[in-house]
């Protein structure tokens, strides 16, 4: 158990506590003490199906909800059984490297006297929000539901950092698209198209996630004491414009995709007509000399001296009337 145990610890009136080695015993140790607002905190990273058997058993943890951390592959929710209350977060994680959004799936716990958080995925250590809480005693007192609002404000909060890194490099690709050389054609659609996916990766994190935020804003909900209402609330109104900021960028996205194919029409027309002006320019002497390519014995200007000049002359007029007449409409 050790391996997948990052940390655990009790805490009583909001100061960190090392608990016992054996979290069985840990837990014991914070529903007896004098405190009401001793809880436990153990933190487990992707805990195999016979490691989190103990847990589940020391913890009294629902089955469906053990099945749902083991599995993983949740949509963002919010669960209540009898003695705990399960919510499950997408935390979202942005890789400058590769312009790319991915997501891993953090669970919550949340009961009598103790909180229990199973992290798949390398994205959202919770050893900074440890840190946070420790260095806040004043909102660690309000128990187990400190514990559940830490977690899901620094998911939001690094939803917001997430949102403004896509709309910098979704600037970048828009600048691309209208610029007067259009670029690659193919690679900027494909571009667009692998954005796209990238926030549809994130609005299936980001979305599901407003109907717990809300329920938890209201009351009528155990294990959240009314004192904590307001600080969800918080968290809602930063989740919405979270996801405010992803629909536009997704409907932006969608705009720049349109822009970019109708970009692409308009070349297309007008290499077509650069392509017919020109070939309507080979046409005239073509034209002329298969006339005169004919073998009639009877042409008028046939046997004069200036009749080859003069057909030359008059082919040279006609392209030159041509370029003009197309270089004037804008068709070259």
């Amino acid at each position: 158990m050790r391996a997948v145990i990052v940390d655990c610890a009790i805490y009583r009136d909001g100061h960190r506590s090392e608990g016992p080695s054996d979290f069985s015993h840990a837990l014991e140790a914070a529903r007896a003490a004098n405190s009401g607002d001793s809880f436990l905190w153990i933190g487990l990273h992707e805990p195999t199906e016979q490691e989190f058997d103990h847990v589940s058993e020391e913890f009294g943890l629902h089955p469906l909800a053990v099945e749902d951390a083991l599995k993983a592959h949740q949509r963002p929710k919010l669960e209540v059984y009898d003695d705990s209350l399960f919510m499950v977060l997408k935390p979202v994680v942005y890789e400058p490297e590769s312009d790319t959004v991915s997501t891993g799936e953090l669970m919550v716990f949340v009961g009598d006297s103790f909180v229990v958080t199973v992290r798949h995925g390398e994205g959202a250590p919770l050893t900074a929000v440890r840190k946070r809480l420790e260095a806040e005693p004043e909102v660690l007192k309000q128990g187990p539901t400190s514990v559940l609002y830490a977690i899901s404000d620094a998911v939001v909060d690094h939803y917001i950092e997430v949102a403004g890194e896509l709309q910098v490099d979704l600037e970048e690709m828009e600048t691309e698209v209208f610029q007067p050389a259009g670029g690659d054609a193919k690679n900027t659609a494909a571009r667009i198209y692998t954005f796209k996916r990238q926030v549809l990766e994130f609005r299936r994190a980001a979305g599901p996630l407003a109907a717990p935020m809300a329920r938890l804003s209201g009351a009528g909900v155990p294990f959240v004491s009314e004192e904590a209402q307001p600080f969800f609330r918080d968290v809602s109104d930063h989740l919405t414009r979270a996801t405010e900021q992803v629909e536009g960028l997704d409907r932006l996205l969608s705009d720049i995709l349109s822009a970019h194919l109708a970009q692409m029409g308009v070349r297309q027309n007008d290499d077509m007509r650069k392509i017919s002006a020109w070939a309507a320019m080979a046409a005239v002497p073509t034209m002329v000399a298969g006339v005169y390519g004919m073998n009639f014995d009877h042409m008028w200007e046939l046997h004069q001296v200036w009749g080859y000049p003069a057909v030359i002359a008059l082919m040279a007029v006609a392209v030159v009337g041509l370029y003009r007449l197309f270089k004037r409409r804008g068709w070259l």
